[in-house]
């Protein structure tokens, strides 16, 4: 699913998992920014969580605590969780501005989701 889908078709997937089980974000208020290095169109994107809910734009709506920049091969396997961030930080795959900590909080998040 993931690995052949467009890119907005990803975004639309992560939100309807995301909206089938809101418990692991349930007390997560933070803005991630997701920059997809060497994608042309549509490589800025925004994962916001507040209040319980989850909003995803495809522009940078809000002023994000942490963004993560990546190529789209890599944005796939860190959604399969075939890529770890940590390693992927330290060799250079993933790069990550502002709070590094909400990185590794989304990794953990999100590999609590299906999205194979």
């Amino acid at each position: 699913m993931i690995e052949e889908a467009k890119i907005t078709d990803i975004w639309r997937i992560i939100e309807s998992k995301l909206h089938e089980n809101g418990e692991p974000y349930q007390d997560l208020t933070a803005t991630y920014g997701f920059q997809l290095i060497d994608h042309d169109d549509h490589n800025m994107w925004q994962l916001v969580f507040e209040d319980g809910n989850v909003h995803i734009f495809d522009h940078h709506q809000n002023e994000a605590n942490c963004t993560l920049k990546m190529k789209e091969k890599n944005f796939r396997k860190f959604l399969l969780g075939d890529l770890n961030s940590t390693t992927a930080f330290m060799t250079g795959k993933l790069k990550v501005e502002g709070n590094i900590g909400l990185a590794l909080k989304l990794e953990g998040l999100l590999k609590q989701y299906k999205f194979s």
